[in-house]
């Protein structure tokens, strides 16, 4: 179903800038969506959907930049609102649907899936329905508000048409419908491409670099990066490899000074500049799980600056150096020092939450500089978009 509004191609590798005012762009991998898969597609690009209207789905979750916030001003995505921020750095929507329903797992010990940064919402359609509703996001007083502006939508035949008729009539049914079809959406291959240069490598139909060989080298051992410890990098059971194992970990990421969520009013931060982000501990309630945020994807990595759960850190490479050296360095007197600050004087930041710190896996890697922009330059093959059309049979999640 064409929108009124101008449409745009935006290519495999997903680059081209996306127009606010374009609300359903023709993407890669869209050519052969199901009904639900473009109704979700409708509802994803919607910025009818918030209060005022002005936000979408995609506003945070822009197709130009791997579906993660294409404004780069600030560490945290704004709200429909003028100055109101979230607390945290937008994921990429990519490869969400691969991860499990949120679960512990008994036999490692660590919980394991769902979907946002602290595992609060079990399924992609959990997650679907909190940012219309969220005050500092979307801004809809309740689903109700979310379901009527859906009635009067051009695309209401169409969910009618997939759900049946009166598929918008009982509020509740109709709110989990909505979420149901964006989650469609986005187990789609328009956000599971499996095309970067590694996939091309892995399937025999590209080589890699010299250098990004020894990126490869030093992001598998266990004695270097150690990095597919919890990014895999294989295939398992004919999926290509996400680059996450889906669990949660404190990696010491220091507090954003950048972060404008600590100047919010009190009723959207009531703990001010003292704000501190537990995670999943937070989410739980358990102390035991403090500061551990969701492993990411490192599919699409170069693309989806800024890194961390508040978007500290600005560029890859410093990730890279604050994983290999982190234990290595003198804390930094100011524990709000910016990542350009810290590096100039040659130190690091305390962690924003202290406890469950992962230093066994990373903080002393030891890297050299050449290493490290060995292992940057691996990073870089991840992004998708290599060649057109992925050599992948897709297999949806």
């Amino acid at each position: 179903m064409k929108s009124t509004l101008s449409l745009i191609v935006v290519f495999a590798s997903g680059i081209s800038a996306l127009p606010a005012s374009a609300a359903v762009p023709i993407l890669a991998g869209s050519q052969n969506l199901s009904q639900k898969e473009q109704l979700g597609q409708q509802l994803f690009f919607d910025t009818n959907l918030s209060q005022p209207a002005g936000q979408a789905c995609s506003t945070c979750h822009n197709p130009s930049t791997a579906f993660t916030d294409a404004d780069k001003s600030k560490p945290t995505s704004k709200g429909v609102i003028s100055g109101l921020f979230g607390n945290r750095n937008t994921p990429t929507a990519m490869y969400a649907a691969y991860s499990p329903a949120f679960h512990f797992d008994r036999s490692s010990g660590l919980y394991i899936g769902g979907q946002f940064l602290d595992g609060r919402a079990s399924t992609l359609a959990d997650q679907a329905k909190g940012p219309f509703v969220n005050p500092i996001e979307m801004a809809n007083t309740n689903a109700a508000m979310v379901v009527n502006k859906v009635k009067i939508a051009s695309y209401a035949s169409l969910f009618n048409t997939v759900y049946g008729a009166g598929a918008l009539n009982n509020t509740t049914q109709a709110y989990n419908r909505i979420a149901d079809a964006i989650a469609a959406f986005e187990r789609s291959p328009v956000l599971n491409r499996f095309s970067s240069k590694y996939d091309f490598y892995l399937f025999g139909k590209a080589k890699l670099t010299t250098q990004e060989r020894r990126g490869l080298t030093i992001f598998e051992a266990g004695n270097k990066g150690n990095c597919a410890a919890c990014h895999p990098n294989r295939p398992i059971n004919g999926t290509p490899p996400l680059f996450t194992d889906h669990s949660y970990d404190n990696l010491g990421a220091p507090k954003n000074p950048e972060n404008p969520f600590y100047n919010l009013a009190s009723q959207f931060n009531p703990d001010g500049a003292y704000f501190v982000d537990l995670g999943l501990g937070g989410s739980l309630d358990m102390p035991s799980e403090d500061g551990k945020i969701k492993v990411p994807t490192l599919r699409n990595v170069a693309v989806t600056a800024p890194y961390m759960h508040n978007g500290y850190f600005k560029t890859l490479r410093g990730v890279v150096e604050f994983y290999s050296n982190r234990d290595l360095k003198r804390r930094c007197r100011n524990s709000l020092t910016t990542e350009v600050n810290a590096r100039a004087q040659n130190c690091w930041p305390s962690a924003e939450t202290q406890a469950n710190v992962n230093h066994t896996e990373l903080g002393s890697l030891k890297l050299s500089a050449q290493e490290i922009d060995d292992l940057v330059a691996f990073l870089n093959t991840l992004s998708d978009g290599y060649k057109t059309d992925s050599p992948w049979r897709y297999k949806a999640p």
